[in-house]
């Protein structure tokens, strides 16, 4: 029984190495019997389509990072390493996001590749706008869309402004998205062309010609879509064998239902930090792999020195969930670390206090006490004053107005400042506040620093962002051809 698994992979495994030695210049290695053995290289893995159409020489991308931690450095030295590389804009200010972006743009030259992360911002749908619009003023040909639930106005207007047709009459749009998702449902809407509801209304406001109204319909509301499995930062802790399986078959069944001239590509993030992983991916059928929490351990990453030497010790069990401060009422869930902190389960404690309790005035005196002089080092009329005069520069005056007459939900604004602060002393490095350290970071790192342990790159300090991602690529086609040789030779000897 054993053998005729090992036969059918081999046999599997010897379809592969055929299709991809069509596509690309493949290297053989002769055996010791003799035979010629394929070498998969790096280019050959994932789609060549997906390559072209972006511009890079591997099938390898950098996810953009929350507040930065996918600094403007990062994504230049991807791109000045043929890699595509996301700025991390989410929480930030759209001045700084627009300095980021005039920095990027002076320093790269015509063709490097290089994209903006977009968040889902359900508080504030008018700053997804904004930002849409930002990026539309500077050219922005690429972005990260993450985290949505649904389609969003900003989404449509970013994709229908570049839409076209060709000389053939094939309809194009300059503007790319690549939806990172985990869930088949968000991907029904990403493979569906934009809602018409949203195109009327923004046809309305101005914003789209009659010719984009039309043309609307004729795309896919992305050109790609990133399945995420359980990553760092805010996660549905997806399983990557069941998710990418899943969202292949749908997007299957929306290329045959809408025959659309592109057909979206799909690939992995989550979880990838060896080559093991990053090959698992690849023979799993995926278009192209994701990383992202190795990346925050590196030089170029926009987080302090503290930090990147707390996690270049984590192993792949150093991480907690917690709920996500800017969804705290929901109960989302982030994947933080934990060695080191105390910040996973104070934030736990907070959310079991929120759903316990009606307000700040009801929790048990210890609580409170616990709470002001522990966790947050002020005292509840302190927080709330920091966090009324933020709602109010932020023109959010509608929250403040609310937490004056709903105490359940200022209890809830109170708590949310905790998440904030927590996070910002992580970027500062603050050393007297390192047990509330708020870091997003997932286990494939602790998988990484295993990996790396012993060799230059053990150290962040030797981290830089390009030279992982092209020697992750490079041992994963290393990993790939002996795997393959392996079994090619079994196949042969029980022939």
């Amino acid at each position: 029984m054993q053998q005729t698994t090992n036969k059918e992979q081999a046999k599997s495994l010897e379809s592969v190495c055929e299709q991809e030695n069509n596509k690309n210049p493949v290297k053989n290695s002769e055996s010791a019997s003799g035979t010629n053995m394929p070498v998969i290289s790096p280019q050959s893995l994932g789609s060549a389509d997906f390559r072209n159409d972006y511009c890079i020489k591997y099938a390898y991308l950098a996810g953009g990072m929350y507040r930065g931690i996918a600094s403007k450095e990062l994504v230049i030295a991807l791109a000045n390493a043929g890699f595509l590389g996301f700025l991390g804009t989410g929480g930030r200010s759209l001045k700084d996001i627009e300095q980021d972006i005039i920095h990027i743009q002076n320093t790269l030259c015509e063709g490097q590749a290089y994209g903006m992360n977009l968040v889902a911002n359900l508080d504030s749908p008018e700053l997804e706008l904004a930002t849409v619009e930002l990026y539309l003023k500077y050219g922005i040909r690429c972005i990260e869309a993450a985290a949505f639930i649904r389609l969003t106005p900003a989404l449509v207007l970013y994709r229908l402004q570049g839409i076209f047709k060709d000389p053939q009459g094939k309809v194009k749009t300059k503007n790319k998205i690549i939806a990172k998702l985990s869930r088949p449902e968000v991907a029904d809407h990403f493979l569906s062309p934009a809602p018409l509801h949203i195109v009327q209304q923004l046809f309305a406001l101005g914003k789209i010609s009659p010719e984009q109204v039309e043309l609307s319909q004729l795309i896919f509301m992305c050109d790609d879509i990133c399945v995420e499995a359980d990553s760092g930062g805010h996660t549905d802790r997806g399983l990557p064998s069941v998710l990418l399986p899943a969202i292949q078959s749908l997007r299957d069944q929306k290329i045959k239902k809408y025959d659309f001239a592109h057909k979206p590509r799909v690939g992995l993030g989550g979880g990838i930090g060896t080559p093991t992983s990053a090959a698992a991916a690849f023979m799993m059928g995926a278009d192209f792999i994701l990383t992202g929490s190795i990346n925050q351990c590196t030089v170029e990453a926009g987080t302090s020195d503290l930090v990147k030497s707390m996690l270049q010790d984590i192993n792949v069990q150093d991480t907690d969930y917690a709920p996500a401060g800017d969804m705290f009422e929901s109960g989302a869930k982030v994947q933080v670390l934990k060695k080191g902190v105390f910040f996973a389960a104070r934030a736990n404690k907070l959310f079991q206090l929120y759903q316990q309790y009606d307000s700040l005035d009801s929790l048990p005196d210890k609580i409170q006490t616990q709470l002001q002089d522990k966790y947050f080092n002020l005292s509840f009329d302190e927080v709330w004053e920091q966090t009324k005069q933020y709602l109010l520069e932020s023109n959010r005056l509608q929250d403040v107005e609310r937490a004056e007459q709903d105490s359940k939900f200022k209890m809830a604004r109170v708590f949310r400042w905790y998440f904030a602060t927590s996070m910002k002393q992580a970027f500062a490095g603050t050393q007297q506040s390192r047990v509330n350290f708020q870091v997003h970071t997932g286990p494939a790192l602790g998988a990484f620093n295993q990996w790396v342990k012993g060799t230059e790159l053990e150290q962040w300090q030797n981290r830089y962002v390009a030279q992982i991602a092209e020697k992750l690529m490079q041992d994963t086609a290393t990993l790939l051809s002996i795997k393959t040789q392996q079994l090619l030779a079994l196949n042969q000897a029980t022939a």
